[in-house]
């Protein structure tokens, strides 16, 4: 998949919905993209030559996602007929999103959404969107929803941690600096899913939810995405995912 830029998207807010402040997500200081976008991608490529990046994380999402898929096994079976039971459909979603080096996958969840929910509405859900199925507001809550991409882990589409992988047309407004991201394999968690753990009820609040996501809520994630490349290690994944396991019990 080739991506162009087709235009650059001005922040011009439509409201005064919050969105989250800096210091409530894992990192202690400020995001803070200061270099221009030559400075960034050159830092991005830095980070792909350190040893953690270009041989222990690949082996650590193995290890982790092929554990997971076999010690969570019950639980995704268990879920699965209850998708099944619940709402009439197929058990898993795929969609088209974007990942490493700009190539497209499909992604996998649970269902938790009505049959061609994608085809009748947004492509982002707000609170309360009457899409979403009873059982799939508890997949959404607990995040249960987002465990079958422990296989997209295992065949190397995504990490256990990385930049969370948007849609393709999302992907086609970024500039230079933000393509940045699609430098390192997305994941099922990072900075920003933490900041953004309560995205839907902060687009709810938004006159035009669409508009808000693309015009200030997307820059901000990808700001927080382009901090996780500069501090992309072992210890920080480390601690985003312990910080994403605190997230869903608050």
């Amino acid at each position: 998949m080739s991506l162009t830029v087709s235009q650059k998207l001005q922040p011009v807010r439509d409201d005064r919905s919050p969105i989250p402040s800096v210091s409530n997500c894992a990192s202690d200081e400020a995001v803070t993209i200061a270099c221009d976008s030559a400075g960034t991608i050159a830092h991005a490529q830095r980070k792909q030559n350190t040893a953690y990046c270009r041989i222990w994380k690949r082996l650590i999402d193995i290890v982790v996602s092929s554990l997971g898929l076999i010690t969570l096994s019950p639980l995704l079976i268990i879920t699965g007929l209850l998708v099944k039971c619940t709402s009439r459909g197929p058990v898993l979603y795929w969609q088209d999103r974007v990942g490493r080096g700009g190539r497209g996958f499909r992604i996998v969840k649970f269902r938790s959404m009505a049959v061609d929910a994608d085809r009748n509405g947004l492509d982002i859900t707000t609170s309360g969107d009457p899409r979403v199925t009873d059982f799939g507001k508890t997949l959404r809550n607990l995040k249960i929803d987002e465990f079958p991409q422990l296989w997209n882990v295992l065949i190397g589409e995504m990490s256990i941690v990385g930049p969370r992988p948007e849609l393709p047309r999302y992907v086609a407004t970024y500039n230079q600096e933000q393509l940045c991201v699609l430098s390192v394999r997305p994941g099922i968690t990072d900075l920003a899913s933490i900041c953004y753990r309560h995205e839907e009820e902060i687009l709810a609040k938004s006159k035009n939810p669409e508009q808000f996501y693309r015009s200030v809520v997307l820059p901000h994630k990808l700001a927080l995405n382009l901090e996780y490349i500069e501090k992309m290690s072992f210890f920080f994944d480390t601690k985003l995912i312990a910080q994403t396991l605190k997230s869903l019990f608050v």
